[in-house]
């Protein structure tokens, strides 16, 4: 049975603008439905998904809340009674010196970007092992390759991903779920285009191998990729996509 017939769905977190929504457009075109997690409006995105000629499901959800992931998992299996691919997009990025860094702030960042993680990957996981197959892709960052200063908590956040997805990847491999990373460099979004970020782009792109800032359209291949059976080998890894700011 081809991938069209199952109507494979895939969930998507913080995906009503930047990077996510350029997954869910990608991952439309690709055949799946989409679920969108997101604290925000995604009426745009859910246009792009429907112009794919995709179903879309949009939830106001907060992702580094129990309560809300579970009926918002409650919600996507209601609707699709599926999740074949997992995108742990969702995350925060401020840029704080760590004797600034108050314990409020590094709990909100340590929970949106890695204790939803957590959580979504739990509610999901089950159906797809059940199933025999699945993809569960978590955004990690080149901050942690790279140790830039500002990030402390983020990098923290962002090297508990790779470690979590490395250790769950060899509990689940023998079921047909791989579990990777994306992990890409500074992308210009609308966010870290008015952001504190927004200073750093021509000094990061000056250090990458390719010397233009990244655009959310710059990771959809690896994510579609991943995503596919094309991927199905490969688990556990971090695929770094930072136009050779990282060359390791």
């Amino acid at each position: 049975m081809t991938r069209q017939a199952l109507r494979r769905v895939a969930v998507v977190t913080g995906a009503s603008t930047g990077i996510g929504q350029a997954f869910a457009q990608r991952l439309a075109r690709d055949g799946f439905d989409i679920a969108i997690a997101d604290l925000n409006p995604a009426s745009e995105t859910e246009k792009l998904v429907k112009d794919e000629q995709r179903q879309v499901l949009s939830v106001n959800c907060d992702v580094a809340s129990p309560e809300s992931v579970q009926d918002f998992a409650a919600a996507v299996l209601s609707r699709f009674g599926r999740a074949d691919v997992l995108v742990n997009n969702a995350g925060v990025y401020p840029a704080t010196p760590f004797l600034s860094i108050e314990w409020e702030e590094w709990q909100r960042v340590i929970n949106i970007n890695l204790n939803s993680i957590f959580l979504l990957t739990r509610a999901f996981l089950p159906g797809m092992v059940a199933s025999g197959w699945g993809r569960v892709i978590s955004m990690s960052s080149t901050t942690f390759h790279s140790g830039i200063g500002l990030n402390s908590h983020y990098s923290a956040s962002k090297g508990g991903v790779i470690g979590f997805s490395r250790s769950l990847a060899a509990e689940v491999g023998e079921h047909g779920v791989t579990v990777n990373t994306l992990a890409p460099g500074l992308v210009r979004t609308g966010t870290t285009g008015r952001g504190p970020h927004s200073a750093w782009f021509e000094n990061l792109a000056q250090q990458q191998a390719i010397k233009r800032t990244p655009e959310p359209s710059d990771l959809v291949g690896a994510l579609s990729f991943l995503a596919s059976g094309d991927a199905a080998f490969m688990t556990g890894q971090t695929l770094v996509v930072d136009g050779g700011w990282v060359r390791s």
